[in-house]
Order: structure tokens, then sequence, then C-alpha cells
């Protein structure tokens, strides 16, 4: 396992070196730039001096050799739409807004996803799963955005129950929490479906019913119990959107997260803060599939990373 753990530590250092030289090189392939004339309307001499002020001017093999030695150094710049402060600060201020969403929906999402997914094994083919399957279809396809303007449209324009935007107090959290819950909850809910219905199939239920155990016995302490285990494999790609919150939910509904400001970057290309949101996420992403793979591993006594017998 050491010798496992050590082996994805070093692919993750070099698939985010893949990344900083991905992303780098992408932002300077679009055409147009953070200080063009039709952002930003400057003098030749006063656009110069800016661009010298970031090192701009300088040849892109120069630019990226800098940001990764500072970068190295957790100096990520200074954001060009926002000068007073760092990217670093910028960053520290608007993570925990993301978090908080992310947290809330991700806990969202299992409670009511495991819930659905017990009730549609339990209750195969009636209306109970006929329904939860309707509900799971309609959260993974119709986009997240459209279901916020729904929710902005029903709840704060038609009914005024709840307002449009911001991150002020438990009656702002409501929908996008909602919203943010619901693609997350409809993989989830499938996931525990056809795992209890996998489950239930098998040698281990036969045993213990015949030995006289009460089906919610089998059910709860059995069958619950190896179905989860599943679930951790699906539980790795969510947990970035918890700590990074989500790019549409944080944009319609005006919440001033890590997300928001992400979209913001890109359109007002901001190198310095697209090259270390772009970072840290893939930082995130990695560190998760690591943990979620040596979770597994704990949790399930049959799965085995042993390289050196391969």
């Amino acid at each position: 396992m050491f010798r496992y753990i050590v082996y994805r530590i070093v692919g993750l250092v070099g698939v985010l070196f893949l990344v900083t030289i991905i992303t780098f090189s992408l932002m300077h392939a679009v055409p147009g730039g953070p200080f063009d004339e039709e952002k930003m309307p400057l003098s030749a001499e006063a656009k110069a001096n800016i661009l010298r002020k970031y090192g701009l001017d300088r040849p892109l093999y120069e630019q990226y050799g800098r940001y990764m030695w500072n970068a190295l150094q957790f100096d990520f710049g200074i954001p060009f739409q926002s000068p007073g402060e760092t990217v670093t600060d910028l960053i520290a201020r608007t993570w925990p807004i993301s978090m908080q969403l992310g947290g809330m929906g991700l806990a969202v999402a299992f409670s009511f996803g495991i819930l659905l997914g017990i009730l549609s094994a339990i209750r195969q083919n009636t209306w109970v799963d006929y329904g939860t399957t309707v509900i799971a279809t309609l959260g993974i396809t119709v986009p997240s955005f459209a279901i916020s303007i729904l929710f902005i449209v029903l709840f704060a324009t038609i009914w005024r129950v709840l307002p449009t935007g911001g991150w002020g107090g438990p009656e702002t959290w409501i929908m996008p929490v909602i919203v943010y819950a619901l693609g997350p909850m409809a993989i989830i809910a499938r996931y525990t479906r056809s795992s209890i219905l996998e489950n239930l199939r098998m040698d281990y239920v036969r045993t213990a019913r015949a030995k006289g155990l009460k089906e919610r016995s089998v059910l709860f302490i059995h069958v619950l119990k190896n179905s989860l285990i599943p679930l951790l494999t699906i539980m790795g790609p969510m947990l970035p959107g918890v700590m990074t919150g989500s790019l549409f939910v944080e944009g319609i509904f005006r919440i001033p997260g890590l997300g928001q400001f992400f979209v913001t970057s890109i359109f007002e290309r901001d190198y310095p803060m697209i090259m270390a949101l772009t970072l840290l996420v893939a930082v995130l992403i990695g560190f998760v599939y690591l943990i979620t793979d040596i979770l597994y591993a704990l949790v399930d006594p049959r799965v085995r990373y042993v390289r050196g017998s391969k």
C-alpha cells in the first residue's frame, strides 16, 4: 500500500505539471489579451507599462518559468481584476463560501439520494420506483442553469417567498443548495438502487433469510452496508465540487464564491487567477481520487494494491 501511495503521488506531480503547461499554452493561444482596447482603453505607453508590471512583455517560456518558480513558493501573483489583493488572499476570501455551498449540497444529495435509492429498490416496479426514476432522470439530464432559472422564476418572481440570489442567510441558501444537490442526488439514488438490487441476489442474503432474520435486518444490517461501498467510487469526483462550488450555480445566484470568480477570470483573461484556480482544482481532484482509492481498499478487503506482484 505504501508503494502504491508513493507511486500515485509521483504520478500526481506529473499530471499537475502537464495541467499547468496546457493551461498556460491555451491562455496565450487564444487571440486577445487582458488589456485590449475594447476592455480597457489605454494609451500605448500606459499599456506597455502595465504589461511590463505584470511581466507580460517577456517571452512565454520566461513567463511560465517565473510563474512556476513563484508558485512553488506559494506566490500565485496579483489578479488583474482585483489588483489590491493577491490571488492567495482572494482564494482565501471566496473559498469558504464555495465550500459551504458544496458541503451543504452534497450532504443533501447523499441523504436524499440514498433514501430514494433504498425506497426505489425495496419497492421495485411500483409507482415509487417509477417516480424515483423520473426524478433521477430529470436531475441528471436537465442542466443546473435551467433549473436555477426555473427556481428563480417560481420562488423569487412569481411566489416571492425566497430572494433571487446572494449569500447572506438561510433563506438565501435554499435554492442554490437544492439546485446544486439535484444532479449528485440523482446519480447517488441510481447507484444505490442498482447496488441494493444486485446484493439482494447474493448468496449471503439467501443464507441470512434461511437463518430466520427479518427482512428489515437483512436489508439494513447486511445488504445496505455492502451496497454503500460502490458509492465511494462516485464520491471521488463529487468532493472537488464541495471545495470549489458550482460555476453555474454561483454565477446565476450571484454567490461571491470561488466558482463565480473563476468564470469572471476566464472572461476577463485574468491569467494569474486562471492558472491558480486550475491548479487548485487539479490538486483537489488528484488528492481526492488518491484518498478514495485508499478508503476503498480499507473498506473492501478484496481490493489489493500490490504493484510489485504485477
